[in-house]
């Protein structure tokens, strides 16, 4: 049995229905600093400082590199040396699974802006539109798919906010979401500082699809799944409004100018954080 060809073709046939789990997920964060200010007048200051990965181009840029299969006896299913017809196999596939991954890049267009992931300009064109766009002071590509980013924004909270919000990105993950309700209440969702940096959904739907495929062929999406941005950050609400629920493990922590609630982000982390706020009546 050829295992390798089996776990490329696997790959090859997941590309269509991979990129509708990678709308789910565009954006990870890697390391980084986050904080959100919220007063009770409403007033409120969000800032996000570190890098910041587009994971198309985190793609990209990882099927941009030949790195040779393990091959196996096909009798025994053993491991074994490679030969270079193994190595030539595995070149011409690869560069005919490139060829089939441009197509779908530039079918995925309309979901990035405009933008084709693989494009080799798309980093420079994503970091213009961010620049363009108010709140963000910094971004520079930095390869593989990650921007080092400065952005820090405030207004009041007379509509909900997300963050980021793409000028042109139909569709897009939050990483922290601010959620107004009719009592007076404001609701705190960091979705993208839980495990997998709010990627679930995306993981998610892998694994519906690796359900219904063969042991041979799941161990190609396993890898994948494997394949994610190291997260590690900390994230901080200060506020002079009523806590009424939080998920920290302290809980909330006086200050003179009123509580704080911190929780520290990594691969690890259980539970995204939320937090839920009464502001003034």
């Amino acid at each position: 049995m050829k295992l390798v060809h089996k776990r490329r073709t696997a790959a090859a046939a997941l590309v269509a229905l991979l990129s509708l789990a990678l709308s789910a997920c565009l954006f990870a964060p890697g390391r980084f600093g986050s904080a959100l200010d919220v007063k009770r007048d409403g007033s409120f200051r969000f800032s996000y400082a570190g890098e910041l990965y587009l994971m198309p181009l985190m793609k990209a840029a990882e099927k941009a590199k030949f790195t040779p299969e393990p091959c196996y006896d096909d009798e025994t299913g053993e491991a074994r040396k490679c030969n270079s017809a193994d190595l030539d196999r595995q070149r011409s596939e690869w560069e005919a699974e490139r060829q089939q991954d441009a197509k779908g890049s530039a079918a995925m267009m309309g979901m990035f802006g405009g933008v084709d992931p693989g494009d080799p300009e798309a980093p420079g064109a994503f970091a213009e539109t961010l620049l363009r766009q108010k709140g963000w002071r910094k971004v520079e590509y930095m390869g593989d798919g990650k921007f080092e980013v400065d952005f820090m924004l405030e207004g009041r909270l007379d509509h909900d906010f997300l963050f980021p919000t793409i000028e042109g990105f139909p569709m897009a993950n939050a990483l922290v979401q601010v959620s107004l309700r009719d009592d007076g209440s404001v609701r705190i969702d960091a979705p993208g500082y839980g495990a997998g940096g709010g990627m679930m959904g995306g993981m998610a739907m892998r694994g519906i699809m690796s359900g219904a495929m063969s042991k041979v062929e799941q161990t190609s999406t396993e890898a994948d799944a494997d394949d994610m941005p190291a997260i590690d950050g900390t994230f901080t609400i200060t506020t002079d409004a009523q806590v009424l629920a939080n998920n920290t493990d302290e809980g909330p922590q006086q200050t003179p100018v009123g509580q704080t609630l911190t929780w520290k982000v990594n691969n690890r982390t259980p539970a995204a954080p939320t937090a839920l706020l009464r502001l003034a009546d």
